[in-house]
């Protein structure tokens, strides 16, 4: 996007890719599907960002989603919005957004570079006069976008070398840590339970002092321990947490919107019409039939007592676990398998309102390379095409 403004604008632009083709990330959004945007109104949107969103309001001011969704539309591409104001192409086919991008590269002339690494920039005079790539080559620039992504999923390429370039020019590097991320419990029934999806469950993290409560969605377990976009939403602060050496638990409350009492109701009914049943087969229309041997193994509940024969403690015992499944968490999932990093370049060094380095003229640092991260939804891309058409336009226009 800033290859593309910048050429909108009549500048001679070089676009430097590391890989043999474009956009091998962007095709892996949206679990292919790339979404896109978000619908939701800027004050909302901002609030969607761990806690520099505010950063990026001149960035929205210049290039929010009605523009990006106007953009691709006029190019050909057609959009859809899903639940939570979630955009994707009609296509649901990340590629159909590539194609319309490479497009655009092309009608302004941007030359392409493929296969070609930065090794370093040149700077005389606290000015930008120049990159040097990995075969050695000199690219001539008296402008130049640093869009190199953070390190999570490095298989694409993000390995961090435009951070590293940063730091030896003088910028400094907030930590950087995973963010939207599964993470690894210390129990191990998770992987009995791996592929389950719970749906309209509640969950609390805690660490014994704080607590985090989610809204209500869904959870996912894995052979490591949970994921879904519940867990991924919140794992930023739970990263932090656990990087404070907190021992830190989640409780999830599969039954939210009933209270102990009307849970206890909605057993006692169940248990009535089945009552020539064992538990085991009893409790289908309450749980998944994963989940049902796990909670009587926790239980300790004979998975072939008849329903007619549970104690009211037993009774008790289940719903107090349907309301609150403890898991501990250990750790987060490696950086490498996170869906965006976190942290990056210090947002004190950076102009918001053209994305340019305060410390070296003719430097400017777009998308996940900024200490700037939000949830799912596609408001980690949309703050990447925002950041990415500023600093196009600044650039052309110093």
């Amino acid at each position: 996007m800033a290859a593309i403004r910048a050429g909108q604008l009549k500048q001679d632009v070089t676009l430097v890719e590391k890989n043999p083709t474009l956009g091998k990330k962007l095709l892996l959004s949206g679990k292919g599907r790339c979404n896109l945007t978000n619908l939701c109104e800027l004050d909302l949107f901002l609030k969607r960002f761990s806690k520099n969103g505010q950063f990026l309001r001149d960035a929205f001011k210049k290039f929010f989603n009605q523009d990006l969704i106007n953009f691709f539309e006029k190019r050909g591409l057609k959009l859809k919005v899903e639940r939570q104001q979630r955009v994707f192409p009609v296509t649901d086919k990340a590629v159909s957004v590539m194609e319309a991008l490479k497009k655009e590269l092309l009608a302004n002339k941007v030359k392409i570079i493929y296969r070609a690494q930065l090794k370093d920039i040149v700077i005389q005079d606290n000015r930008v006069k120049g990159s040097i790539l990995s075969d050695g080559r000199f690219l001539a620039a008296d402008r130049i976008i640093l869009a190199t992504g953070g390190i999570s999923y490095g298989f694409t390429g993000s390995t961090g070398e435009g951070l590293e370039i940063a730091k030896k020019l003088g910028h400094t590097i907030t930590p950087l840590r995973p963010g939207l991320v599964p993470l690894e419990t210390r129990q191990k029934f998770p992987k009995l339970l791996e592929g389950l999806t719970l749906k309209n469950i509640r969950l609390k993290f805690s660490d014994g002092e704080k607590e985090i409560i989610s809204e209500t969605g869904e959870l996912l377990f894995t052979d490591f321990g949970i994921s879904g976009p519940l867990v991924l939403t919140l794992s930023g602060e739970i990263v932090d947490w656990v990087n404070g050496a907190r021992h830190v638990y989640v409780e999830i409350d599969l039954k939210p919107a009933l209270t102990k009492e009307q849970l206890n109701a909605r057993l006692l009914r169940e248990f009535k019409l089945n009552s020539k049943k064992t538990i085991k087969n009893a409790l289908k229309n309450i749980l998944p039939q994963r989940l049902i041997a796990i909670f009587l193994e926790i239980t300790k509940i004979n998975p072939d007592k008849k329903v007619s024969f549970i104690s009211l403690a037993e009774r008790q015992n289940f719903i107090s676990l349907l309301k609150s499944f403890r898991l501990d968490i250990l750790r987060p999932r490696p950086i490498e398998q996170a869906m965006v990093t976190r942290g990056g370049i210090s947002l004190k060094e950076i102009n918001p309102r053209t994305m340019e380095s305060r410390l070296i003229k003719g430097l400017y640092f777009v998308g996940e390379m900024i200490d700037v991260d939000a949830d799912t939804g596609g408001f980690n891309l949309q703050a990447a095409f925002s950041t990415g058409y500023l600093a196009g336009e600044s650039s052309a226009t110093s």
